[in-house]
This record gives C-alpha cells, structure tokens and sequence, in this order.
C-alpha cells in the first residue's frame, strides 16, 4: 500500500523514486474522513437525480417561493384601501396624524369607481342619545346614503345593539368644554373621522337634542341640489360680534373679516378639508379667542369666509328658538310637541335657496329633551313624514 502511493506520488510531481520512497503516509484518520466526504458527495448527487426525475426542476423552486411573504395587494396594488371606509373607527391615531390624514384629497375629480355620495350626521354629544330611536326611524331604508359618527365623553361608553345605525359609531375622544377651543378640537376630530371615508361628501353637526324636521329623502335631495353650503357667517358690529375681535389676531384675521354664526352647521367635502388642514388660523382665535370670545361661534364663520365666502349659504338649517332669552336657547320637553308647534316651526321663515325665494329653510330643530322622545315617535309619521 505504502509503495503503491510512492509510486503514484513520483508520478505526479516529477520527482524520482528513491525520494518518494522517503513521503510520509497520510494517517489512517484523515483517509477515513476523505471517504466519508466522498460517500455524502455521492448521496447527494444520487438524491438529487431522483429528485428531478420524479418531481421536476420546479419542485425546488417553489419550495423557495413558498417562504417569501407576498405583498398586501390591499395596501398597494388596489382602490379598496382608498375607497372603502374605514372598518372600526377606534383606530390609535393621535389628533395630529388624524388631521393629516384626513388632509388627503383627490386632484382628478372624476372617480374610477361608482361613487355614491353620502352625507355624515356627526353628532357631537356628553353622552348618550336619548332620541336615537327616532333618527334610526329617520335613517331606516337608507342604507348606503349615509354615516354616523358619534363624539361622546371618553368615559362614556355607549350600548347600542348590533342593528342599530349608532352601534360602534363613536370615534376616539377627548374632554370637549363649551365656548373653547377644545369644542372646535371634537368637531374637528368629527370631520376628520368622517373625511377617512371618500364617499362623504356632505357633513351636518348635531347634538344629541336635535331632530329632523322632514324624512330622508327631502333632506338628501335638499343638500345634495344646493350649491352652497349652509353655516352662519354674519357680520355683527355689535358688542358680541366685533367686540369679541382681538387686534393680535392680524395680519391673519382683520377685523372687517370677523364673523359670528351657529356652532351647527352643513359643509361639504372641500370646506371640510379646509377645516381640518388649517395650521393657519387655529393658532389665532386658540390664542386670542377666550371667553368672553367663543370661539366656536366665530372660529369656522371667519376661517371658510376668508377662504370661500362663494360657497356659503350664510345661513344654519338648525332651527332653534332664542325667545326665552339667556345664553343657551329653549329646551322643548313632552309637553311642547304638538302638531301647532311644528306649524310655527314650518311656516312664516323665508330664506334663499340657490338664490331663488323658498319658504324651507330648516332641516333641522333644537333642543328637545328626552321626555319628548314618545310624543316624536308618535307624532313624526303624520307631521315629519317618517
């Protein structure tokens, strides 16, 4: 076995035998290693032809494939992420990306899908909603025509049952106090919520003591033909009006551009993008707009007449009644709900409507407290038309 090795070893390297005759043989260990080397080589080689004959070249291909995790075709190759609302409203995004977010508007105004445009009843509310089961009377049939959001107190936690048109509509809150900043920041907060859906493209604020005056169709089809938008933007000299004006809010805010109107208003989707996108005017009236300055009487009516006074109707179609006088208007309970009341709601207003004459000028009416809620539901089907 040694001379064997000699002999080969003089072959290759040229060397004469007498000097290989001197190598020395590699150790018993290290040819056993080589073998067992050569002998996993081979299996391998073996295991592998069977391998393609049997399955195909393919077979370890897909094997690879089968660990690489594919992209969410929702998230980036598909519409769906854009045009379908959100499904849960408690997302975890704070108020600044919200208000980014929410910022997003289309360029192209055409729509590459059917689009049916909808109207958001935002109902910025303490708690709960005492006449929810007259608006589910309102909303019933109507499916696809609207959505609802609901800002309550964080605290509260609403239970309604899974058939109801209020059941998960609230959306992330925060403590809201009348007269400040904090009641534009829920409002705000309402808007932003409802613009995640590309299918809004009317928006009304409500309370939780707000009714509709007529059923959803005329209310629909009154909104949807008028080409302003209704919210109060008044021009008051008087000691509630300019006197509430602070001369810092210049250069941004004059005083021949303060305005007052109803904190309840009906905007569509261009003004409501305004709303929530402004970093320009917030800073001023959160700043120089302080009790006795309310600033959600004058904030959005200065803001959307400097920006887009054409597109302002200059009036609320929420009735309310400020005869009684004081700081808040009159409260209706069981007792007032009768078919002459609603005739003094309806009758003797006249308004412009697309700058023609018309004798509607309310969709709405507040407040009613919850003991009017079954003297409504009895009455609505004959004076509210639902």
């Amino acid at each position: 076995m040694q001379t064997r090795f000699g002999s080969v070893g003089s072959l290759e390297e040229g060397k004469e035998p007498a000097v290989t005759t001197r190598s020395k043989t590699p150790p018993l260990r290290v040819l056993q290693l080589f073998g067992l080397f050569l002998a996993l080589c081979m299996a391998f080689f073996m295991v592998s032809i069977y391998t393609i004959r049997h399955f195909g070249t393919y077979s370890v291909i897909a094997t690879v494939k089968s660990n690489i995790v594919p992209c969410d075709e929702d998230e980036t190759t598909s519409s769906d992420h854009w045009r379908k609302p959100p499904s849960n409203l408690l997302h975890s995004m704070s108020d600044e990306e919200l208000l980014w977010r929410a910022s997003f508007m289309p360029r192209i105004k055409k729509y590459p899908f059917n689009r049916v445009p909808k109207i958001a009843f935002m109902f910025l509310t303490k708690g709960p909603l005492p006449l929810s089961p007259l608006w589910e009377r309102f909303f019933d049939g109507h499916q696809g025509l609207y959505s609802v959001y609901v800002h309550s107190l964080p605290s509260f936690d609403a239970e309604f049952p899974p058939s109801s048109v209020f059941y998960r509509r609230q959306i992330p809150s925060q403590v809201s106090e009348w007269g400040k900043m904090s009641m534009c920041d829920a409002e705000r907060r309402l808007l932003a919520n409802a613009l995640l859906d590309i299918s809004n493209e009317w928006f009304i604020l409500l309370s939780e003591s707000c009714i509709p005056l007529y059923n959803f169709s005329v209310i629909y089809h009154y909104i949807k033909k008028s080409k302003n938008s209704f919210i109060g933007a008044f021009d008051d000299p008087g000691p509630h009006g300019q006197g509430r004006y602070n001369e810092s809010m210049a250069p941004e805010v004059n005083i021949t551009q303060w305005r007052k109107g109803s904190q309840w208003f009906e905007i569509n989707r261009k003004l409501a993008v305004n709303i929530v996108e402004d970093i320009t005017y917030y800073p001023k009236f959160e700043q120089f707009c302080r009790p006795a300055c309310y600033v959600d009487e004058h904030y959005f009516p200065t803001m959307l007449t400097i920006q887009a006074s054409n597109l302002l109707a200059n009036r609320s179609i929420t009735w309310v009644d400020w005869s009684r006088g004081g700081a808040h208007p009159a409260t209706f309970g069981s007792a007032d709900i009768t078919e002459e009341f609603f005739t003094r709601i309806y009758e003797g207003h006249e308004c412009l409507y697309n700058d023609q004459p018309s004798s509607i000028c309310f969709l709405f009416a507040r407040k009613f407290a919850p003991s009017a809620l079954e003297p409504l539901l009895q009455i609505a089907p004959k004076v509210l038309g639902f």
